[in-house]
Order: structure tokens, then sequence, then C-alpha cells
């Protein structure tokens, strides 16, 4: 297949010719399939408020995606309930119940997604879903979208040893595929979520649909792009195919 680019030249950063020949891509969902957090901030946002949270005061998206955006759902109980790890446990999952029905109607993939979906089924690639979010959320985002049939993995972050941003999610998921590290790539929006590709010993592009752009460049993504139809990911795969892209 061949890949058009508006841009003739590459960043010398964003660049994934090393990891050629492809056997893989993997997807995180949240941030990353759609823009999933601005629901998860509203649906956080009013349901704190509810029970007082910070004396009633709403909290802001500066303290959703430094706090929360990515996280487990443990490590949010311990940032939000420290003194209260089960009643947080318990807010979280009445929370996800709120988000699963508010979602069918909010969710929107992210710009370019069905584009980099007909990419990665006409190279051949296998390909996974890799998330910190509950099984249930993960299922029906993957399912909203129309990608149950795409995925042919869902690794989900509470049922590994440890979840992003440790690299057991990652790791998992390489296993399942059967797949080298060394000719996979993944696509990322948080900083958590970077940090586990990157620990698990894979470049992770990153998507900055919902976390700021400095933030997760600290994470050491290999680069940044806007969404899917961001120029300089078309250049990143056309470069990838010159360097000898094939199945494995």
């Amino acid at each position: 297949m061949t890949v058009s680019s508006g841009e003739n030249s590459v960043e010398r950063k964003s660049s994934l010719s090393g990891f050629a020949p492809l056997e893989a891509v993997l997807f995180d969902v949240d941030g990353t399939l759609c823009d999933s957090d601005p629901l998860h901030y509203f649906t956080f946002r009013e349901m704190l408020q509810e029970i007082n949270f910070n004396g009633g005061v709403p909290i802001t998206e500066k303290f959703f995606s430094e706090k929360l955006s990515g996280k487990h759902n443990e490590d949010m109980a311990l940032v939000l309930f420290p003194d209260d790890i089960e009643g947080g446990m318990k807010f979280l999952a009445d929370k996800e119940a709120v988000f699963r029905r508010l979602a069918p109607e909010r969710l929107k993939a992210v710009n370019g997604l069905y584009k980099m979906k007909k990419w990665v089924e006409d190279n051949g690639l296998k390909r996974a879903a890799v998330t910190n979010a509950p099984r249930e959320n993960a299922e029906l985002i993957i399912s909203i979208l129309g990608l149950t049939d795409f995925f042919e993995a869902l690794i989900i972050g509470s049922e590994c040893e440890h979840p992003k941003p440790h690299p057991d999610p990652y790791s998992k998921a390489l296993e399942a595929l059967k797949v080298s590290k060394d000719h996979t790539f993944v696509f990322e929006d948080s900083v958590s979520g970077i940090k586990s590709g990157v620990a698990a010993g894979l470049p992770v592009v990153g998507l900055t649909t919902g976390n700021p752009e400095d933030a997760l460049m600290e994470a050491n993504p290999t680069f940044l792009l806007k969404d899917y139809n961001d120029p300089k990911l078309w250049a990143a795969l056309e470069e990838l195919e010159s360097a000898g892209n094939a199945v494995v």
C-alpha cells in the first residue's frame, strides 16, 4: 500500500523505520481510539461535586489530567480517597457505570482512526488493545467504534500483575500476539500509558487528544501527533514501508 503524506520529510525523531519489518501495532483505548477524556472528566466532576469532594469545589481539567487520566482505578482511589480506599473503589465503580450509560451517545473515534485501521489491515499486521480501563468499559468502547473484530487481543491492566505505568500490560500483549518488541509500536495518549510502553521496550507514538504536550514529552514518546490524520504519522509510515516493511 502506498502511503501519501502532506509533507515531503519528517523530523528525524519522528521515525519508525528502525522497527521494520513491522509485525504489530498496539493501541490504548481511552483517548487513543476515541476522545473519551471529556466524558470521564464530566462524570468525575459532577459525581465528586455531589459528594462534596474538595468542599464542593468542582475539580479542574488540570487536576483530572495530572491526577486521574490514564490511571488504574486503584491508583485513582488512592488519589481521591486516601483514607477510604474501599469507599473510593465503590465510588469509582459507580462512576464507571454512569460513564458506560452515557458513552454510546457521546463517544466518537479520534480523527483518522479508520484510515489507520485500514493501513494496519492492508499491511496484514497483528493488533491488540491495551488499557487500564475496566474490561466492561473497554469492550463497550471497542464495540461502539465497530472494532470488536479488528483486535486480536484485549489486555486489561487490572488483569496483569501490575497495570500501567508498569510494563506488564504491553509485555502481555506482545506475548499474546507472539510478536517482538523490536517490530511493534504503540499508540498512547497518557503519561501513564507512554511510560508503560517505553518500560516494555516499545516505541510509543503519543496522541495529544487530552493531555498537555509537555507532560507527554516527559514520558519519552518517539513523537507526538494531533490525531491519525497528522501528516507526521503518514510520513513516518511511508518511511517505515520504504525501509522494507513486510509481514513477518
